[in-house]
């Protein structure tokens, strides 16, 4: 049983490394477009190029998260390092820093939510791990909306730099809630998928190519690629789209896309809390329904107002999906000593797919506006559902221990 202590460390970690994990992404986007001028078709090949670049080591850091003990060490030197990227963009936002920067961004999206994964998996085992998800999944998301508010104020008031300089502090809040938890608390044998820590000095993970006999990992795998070449470019069009309407409130405006996005966000890890009883796979078509709706929508509406509110689905498809995802991977690596590696594979897909369409959205938007490329992005992540819809198994545990 895990202690009220290590409990507490756990959500305040989620809590704090929302702004570390994720929150640079849309003000690097809208600061590099505003700010430092850049053009729409620029940014979307420097993302691009850097995101290919960079998630090609996902697969390599899961497995480095499967091997080492020290998961605590790896979150605390990948949020400073992560801030001192986002303070290069700021001071120099030209191409060689931006790519450079970007690139490091990249690598070390493939550290935190997988090694907070494999914490939890550690502390609680299979059992408990879909309530205990859900419960880190609306802590990070409760963290996103409270730091989107703070942001979005002092980026008002103060300068539109504000989110870059912000990051150091909240690595700082990360990095005393990592320490609060234990490291002897981790069983790393169940933190890698293995089923018990009878022996777990002598285990190793293993062979790799067990990932490849696994078709729900292929097919998890490939709607995943759909549903983010479909997703990653909408929230950065958006808030594209509201800042060249609306200028001085670039910051304000950002913030608020994600505000309304988290609130969604955080009702549906309560859903994925109740997992076990409604399924793995009602809950996969809710979330891959959620996106081709959004980006119909948003190719119909021009009222900030009415952009705004269609983000509520981003919550409910983005964030429902992101909360499942560790998840469904416990249900089909359990035992194989793996978890975290296919992580990083699945990671490795999902980048290609959402770095991918960063360039593509780019020059849609260039040569035919906002509107064609929602269009373009709501057919590719209608593919993702139909894929789910007809492939994908239910991957709940049985009472035996295995998926049904």
């Amino acid at each position: 049983m895990v202690s009220g202590i290590r409990l507490n460390a756990l959500d305040w970690l989620n809590f704090f490394l929302a702004d570390v994990r994720g929150g640079l992404g849309a003000y690097v986007n809208v600061f590099l477009l505003t700010k430092a001028q850049w053009s729409q078709a620029a940014i979307g090949a420097v993302l691009s190029t850097s995101g290919l670049i960079g998630i090609m080591a996902h697969p390599a850091v899961g497995a480095f998260i499967d091997r080492t003990p020290a998961k605590r060490a790896l979150i605390i030197a990948g949020a400073f390092v992560l801030s001192g990227c986002g303070l290069a963009i700021v001071w120099m936002p030209v191409l060689p820093v931006v790519l450079v920067a970007d690139i490091i961004m990249a690598v070390l999206g493939g550290v935190f939510a997988p090694t907070v994964a494999a914490i939890t998996l550690g502390l609680y085992g299979q059992e408990a791990l879909p309530a205990r998800l859900g419960r880190n999944a609306a802590f990070d998301r409760a963290g996103n909306v409270f730091i989107a508010v703070f942001i979005g104020i002092v980026g008002v008031a103060y300068s539109q730099k504000a989110p870059f300089y912000l990051v150091p502090l909240f690595a700082a809040l990360t990095t005393i809630a990592v320490l609060s938890i234990s490291a002897r608390a981790i069983d790393h044998a169940k933190a890698r998928g293995h089923d018990s820590d009878a022996s777990h000095h002598a285990r190793s993970p293993t062979g790799w190519r067990v990932l490849i006999r696994y078709r729900a990992l292929l097919v998890f795998a490939a709607a995943a690629a759909l549903f983010h070449f479909a997703n990653a470019p909408m929230l950065p069009l958006v808030v594209q789209k509201l800042a060249l309407a609306n200028p001085g409130w670039e910051t304000g405006l950002t913030s608020a896309a994600i505000i309304v996005a988290q609130f969604a966000t955080i009702l549906m890890a309560l859903l994925v809390t109740r997992a076990n009883a409604l399924g793995r796979k009602p809950l996969l078509l809710l979330a891959f329904a959620a996106l081709p709706l959004r980006g119909w929508l948003c190719m119909w509406f021009d009222d900030p107002s009415w952009l705004l509110a269609v983000q509520v689905l981003d919550g409910v498809g983005g964030g429902l999906f992101e909360a499942l995802l560790p998840l469904v991977l416990a249900d089909i690596m359990g035992g194989t000593g793996h978890y975290s590696l296919a992580r990083g594979v699945v990671g490795t897909v999902q980048g290609i797919g959402g770095s991918s369409s960063q360039v593509v959205a780019g020059y849609i938007v260039t040569m035919a506006g906002y509107n064609a490329a929602f269009l373009t992005l709501a057919m590719v992540a209608t593919a993702g559902l139909l894929l789910i819809v007809i492939a994908m198994p239910e991957t709940t545990p049985s009472p035996k221990g295995g998926p049904s």
